[in-house]
């Protein structure tokens, strides 16, 4: 079999390409050593870096951006969300990215439930703006929520509800696409009549459809006898769709070409009936193996989805600590199917439900079975998150001695009928190589997932590989399937198709390639005429891990150090999710890939390895990714395999900050808890200085502000001295006792909003706490580590350890109100002293206020309010909303946690003139939108000094914190709105001793 050769690029070519590029383009032209080092890896074990990258304005200048390829003569590959995880995303070629700007939903139609797409949009934004209609897209890969449709074309993507719809193949109408030879053309079923009439026709079109005829009258009877008659045959080209029994369907022939054939410039698809009801039935199997003999009893009471789930990923997640509670809902056993039913009606779901709950429980499939129905639409998410995230989480080893688990075999498919014999004998073979894996699937459909610990870092672990592939081939092979049955070829399986089909069906897919690319610059390599399995490996046996000297101590389940750290990404993309969670709202704010946390990681690996990126520590390419990371620590917990890119981007700051120097804002913004306190002093001259219009404007630039914010203002008096000799709380220390605790004075509470300090006491004095404040004025040093100052910020935590050694000793708990400075004590205390016998214990005993407060035996007043809450992301992050949540639920007021990412302040960063486009891009995707939404009589509640003064700057609105609204209730059981709490916000500062309730 013909294998590729690297294209051999000339520098001069594509230094004129380049140009020639930027002066025809609307788009963006880039062939910086960053965007190659950003694009030169997917999801794959593979990585190839581009000759450049574009990102065209839209349909126009991706046509194009293949015109002026094809007059250089350089390959050319278009890339979606880049997910593929057999390296179809990822070749020496021009890569356009289309994900950024080439992304409408044209039309979509309801009464002929089709809808009109450009290749780069998300598969869930068409799937949500079908749901208007009753309607959905039907082919859903876990990664749903980021690929893309041109993706999902070029690789045949199916996902967990392919028994209900089908591959994306059955999914496609027509197809507007362009040959790499300028033609530009729609294709789709035709007619013989038609046919004859577009070959009379002439040009490229008619040339390409009389080449196709004759391949097809050539090899139709060789392509009839030999395709394997499964649903998820995806391997190869889809030849057999140029049959006259299936219409000579020249768009669903295309689709899975993974790109090599032509560029899909606009999709007509099917849009499928969206069942309004949906409920899940989890079954518990003594093995997968059991589970997988099934197949044929679940297939009778027609599911909609058919998942299955083998034990090893359970154990990896346990043993790392992770999804512990959605774990916690499975029933018991070994393995686990999740069949999902869908109707129109509730009623009729749950009846469809509970027939196959009845048969499989009462032993009518002549098995043991545990199971239950699940009607909850949140449980049924946390169940699917087992599922669609399980792998990707347990992604590097904890077993220093074993090699992290890979897709290196990930996705064949047999006969359902036959999977449970399948998996018997893959799973012999997988023990007879020494390797281990964990299974799951689509059991529906007879595709499983694998992934195993080959060795691909040494030569003799990659010759032991090479030898399992092909042994595995020959298995599926074997049991009539297919080598792919979801992710496509790419390199990672192409070598191995003779072993699937003849040399006859392999010319024919050489001659269908031919006939769209003669010039075989179309993502050379892949499907046909492809690399071999073991080239271009991304950390094959030339890879060098790099042992690096860092300030932060990066220490896992799953090995210690920056270089391992930094392998956590597995290039997945969770990251690009437009909807969910927290993680990346930069990405979120821009579509960059380089400002997602997977673009930054993929940054790091590179800068690492010193190949593209050069520069180190002192990387510029580095430093402008990490610019626009807002530190929101929403990667920690939202990414699969909890990349931690805001300590990434610390620890680079304070090395880049060895050899450049750092901005003003890092004596402004960074040292704040060094400066408040003295400016404090004099809060009137202070505020007057950030506050005067020529003043404010001086402090501002001083600060690195933008002019379009309003520095925050210094209390009259902070909380401190308001509690000098009061009640309810006393600084210094006192006895120790079961009921004391620590309240924690952030630099925040203390300076600009003691009023929230002052009702965190006294609720806290109310439930019978002694409360005790920091003798000395202590700071966490959350801002510095948003300029690299590490030192500074260690020496400050070395310090807090020392005041606190006695209390964290008798285990008094320390009480937090600033998420952001609470999660230092969670998170960056045990990166900064990760050997002192007291920092763990610290971590452990610390609480956010309302955690701290919801485990309290109160008898708590009913409240009649509207609540919309928001959570800082710290707080999503390290500590989560339960507290919150619970407090609310005891009040009985009518809440909502907006589900609104991050709100785009993040500390400083929403106050740099650099970044206010951007935060505001960010606060508007989701959060302000919500806010301005709720009525006057809606109480906004969120804990984040910088969520509230965004939501104030942005929605003109005033939000509470959560120990305000818990102050308010402790006199009077009733609250109207935020009006009241604002409107006696003045008069509390202006007493001076005792602050009033304030209602």
């Amino acid at each position: 079999m013909k294998t590729a050769k690297p294209f051999a690029a000339d520098a001069a070519i594509l230094d004129h390409l380049q140009e020639h590029l930027g002066r025809v383009l609307r788009g963006e032209v880039r062939f910086d050593a960053g965007s190659k080092a950003l694009y030169a890896s997917d999801a794959s074990n593979y990585r190839q870096v581009p000759l450049g990258v574009v990102v065209p304005r839209d349909v126009d200048d991706l046509v194009a951006t293949i015109g002026l390829c094809r007059q250089y003569d350089v390959p050319f590959l278009t890339r979606g969300g880049g997910t593929s995880q057999n390296g179809q995303c990822v070749n020496v070629a021009v890569v356009a990215d289309a994900s950024k700007y080439v992304n409408r939903i044209v039309s979509i139609d309801p009464d002929t439930r089709t809808a009109l797409v450009e290749p780069g949009v998300v598969c869930d934004s068409l799937r949500n703006a079908a749901a208007v209609h009753g309607l959905t897209f039907g082919p859903d890969p876990a990664t749903h929520s980021r690929c893309t449709l041109g993706g999902m074309i070029a690789n045949n993507s199916c996902g967990a509800h392919s028994v209900m719809a089908g591959k994306t193949a059955e999914n496609v109408e027509a197809l507007e696409v362009a040959t790499y030879d300028g033609a530009r053309f729609w294709v789709g079923p035709t007619s013989e009549s038609e046919l004859d009439r577009i070959i009379a026709h002439g040009g490229r079109q008619g040339e390409i459809y009389q080449q196709l005829r004759e391949l097809r009258d050539r090899y139709g009877d060789a392509i009839r006898r030999e395709f394997p008659r499964i649903r998820r045959r995806v391997s190869g080209f889809n030849l057999d769709q140029l049959l006259p029994e299936n219409g000579f369907n020249v768009a669903r022939a295309l689709v899975g070409t993974e790109g090599t054939c032509a560029v899909t410039l606009q999709a007509r698809v099917r849009l499928v009936h969206s069942p309004a009801c949906r409920v899940i039935l989890v079954l518990g199997f003594t093995d997968i193996f059991v589970a997988a003999d099934c197949v044929e009893h679940f297939e009778r009471f027609d599911p909609i989805a058919i998942e299955g789930l083998d034990r090893g990923i359970i154990r990896g997640l346990q043993a790392r600590g992770l999804k512990s509670e959605e774990i916690a809902l499975l029933p018991e056993g070994d393995a686990w199917v999740v069949l999902e039913f869908g109707a129109d009606t509730a009623a009729e779901v749950l009846a469809e439900a509970k027939r196959a709950e009845t048969y499989f429980l009462s032993g009518k499939a002549g098995i043991k079975v545990t199971g239950f129905i699940v009607e909850e639409k949140a449980r049924q998410a946390q169940i699917w998150s087992i599922r669609e995230t399980g792998a990707s989480a347990v992604a590097l080893s904890i077993d220093p001695s074993k090699p992290d688990p890979i897709a290196g075999w990930e996705d064949a498919a047999v006969d359902p009928l036959r999977l449970g014999e399948y998996l018997r004998r893959f799973q012999a073979l997988v023990d007879r190589y020494g390797y281990e894996t964990c299974l799951y699937g689509h059991f529906g459909d007879g595709c499983v997932h694998a992934r195993i610990t080959f060795n691909l870092r040494t030569s003799e672990g990659v010759h032991i590989w090479r030898s399992f592939l092909r042994a595995a081939a020959e298995l599926v092979v074997e049991f009539g399937g297919s080598l792919s049955g979801e992710h496509g070829d790419g390199q990672a399986k192409a070598e191995f198709l003779p072993v699937m089909y003849s040399r006859e069906i392999i010319e024919a897919m050489e001659k269908f390639k031919a006939i769209w690319d003669p010039a075989h610059r179309l993502n050379p390599g892949k499907v046909v005429h492809p690399y071999r399995a073991d080239e271009n490996l991304r950390m094959g046996p030339a890879y060098k891990p790099v042992q690096l000297h860092t300030r932060l101590a990066f220490e896992s389940r799953e090995g210690d150090g920056m270089q391992r750290a930094v392998e956590r990404c597995i290039g997945m993309g969770k990251c690009r999710s437009l909807e969910g969670g927290t993680m990346c709202p930069s990405f979120r704010g821009s579509r960059e890939e380089r400002q997602s946390t997977r673009g930054r990681a993929h940054l790091f690996w590179e800068m690492l390895q010193g190949e593209v990126i050069t520069d180190g520590w002192n990387s510029p390419e580095v430093k402008e990714a990490l610019d626009t990371c807002l530190a929101c620590k929403g990667c920690k917990s939202d990414c699969p395999t909890h990349t931690d890119m805001a300590s990434y981007k610390a620890e680079f700051l304070s090395h880049y900050y060895e050899r450049n120097p750092r901005p003003r804002q890092a004596w402004f913004m960074g040292r704040i808890g060094q400066w408040a306190p003295i400016a404090a002093r004099l809060p009137r001259i202070a505020n007057f200085a950030t506050s005067a219009p020529v003043l404010a404007s001086l402090s501002k630039w001083l600060a690195g502000a933008s002019a379009k914010r309003s520095l925050p203002r210094f209390a009259p008096r902070t909380f401190r001295s308001l509690v000098k000799g009061t009640r309810g709380a006393s600084p210094g220390k006192t006895s120790v006792g079961s009921k004391k605790v620590i309240l924690w004075v952030d630099t925040f509470n203390d300076h600009y909003s003691p009023e929230i300090a002052q009702a965190a006491t006294e609720v806290l004095s109310a439930l019978g706490y002694n409360v005790e404040i920091p003798r000395k004025r202590l700071c966490c040093g959350r801002p510095l580590y948003d300029y690299g100052l590490l030192d500074l910020a260690r020496e400050l935590l070395q310090e807090i350890i020392d005041e606190f050694a006695d209390d964290i000793q008798a285990g008094v708990p320390l009480v937090g109100l600033e998420p952001g400075c609470l999660s230092v004590f969670k998170d960056e205390l045990l990166k900064q002293l990760p050997s002192h016998p007291l920092a763990r214990k610290l971590a452990h005993q610390t609480y956010m206020f309302s955690d701290f407060v919801s485990k309290a035996e109160f008898d708590w007043p009913t409240v009649h309010a509207n609540v919309l809450l928001h959570g800082h992301c710290h707080q999503k992050a390290l500590f989560g909303m339960k507290g919150e949540t619970a407090l609310l639920e005891k009040l009985g007021v009518n809440w909502k946690l907006a589900d609104a990412g991050c709100c785009g302040m993040a500390g400083s960063f929403g106050f740099s003139r650099d970044h206010y486009d951007l935060s505001m891009a960010i606060g508007e995707d989701k959060l302000l939108p919500l806010v301005r939404a709720a009525d006057s009589e809606t109480l906004v509640v969120t804990n984040g000094f910088s969520c509230r003064e965004q939501i104030e700057h942005g929605a003109n609105r005033k939000a509470l914190h959560i120990a305000q609204l818990l102050r308010s209730v402790l006199d009077v059981p009733a609250v109207h709105s935020e009006r009241e709490f604002s409107t006696h916000r003045e008069e509390e500062l202006d007493e001076p001793v005792h602050m009033p309730p304030f209602i």
